[in-house]
């Protein structure tokens, strides 16, 4: 089963991964194209390298955000979580119906560490 997380603020994608507050998640139905279920994670507190267990262990299969370091993409690709980058501030339900339909535009990471 496929579940995407997005790091979100009032609702809106948050473009610094790694201190955001929490994470809306949504499981997708095996047709990959609709969500079954969307439900709020609230992050713990900030430890680096601790976000990929803790969302692994929570089913997630695929980050979608604005930016991430590189050394946190490298430990959830080792976790075999899928994370794109570069994602605009949007209401997270619109970045993951635009993200399972194959719309959605990304730009630069917005993270530079």
């Amino acid at each position: 089963m496929m579940k995407i997380a997005v790091p979100v603020a009032d609702g809106r994608l948050t473009q610094h991964f790694g201190h955001c507050a929490g994470f809306d998640a949504f499981d997708v139905a095996d047709d990959g194209k609709s969500v079954t279920k969307k439900e709020y994670i609230a992050a713990p507190p900030h430890e680096p390298g601790l976000l990929p267990r803790f969302l692994g262990e929570k089913g997630v299969t695929h980050i979608v955000a604005g930016g991430m370091g590189s050394r946190a993409r490298d430990l959830f690709s080792e976790r075999g979580i899928h994370v794109c980058v570069g994602a605009p501030p949007l209401e997270s339900s619109e970045i993951v119906a635009q993200f399972l339909a194959g719309t959605l535009v990304t730009g630069a990471n917005g993270c530079d560490h």
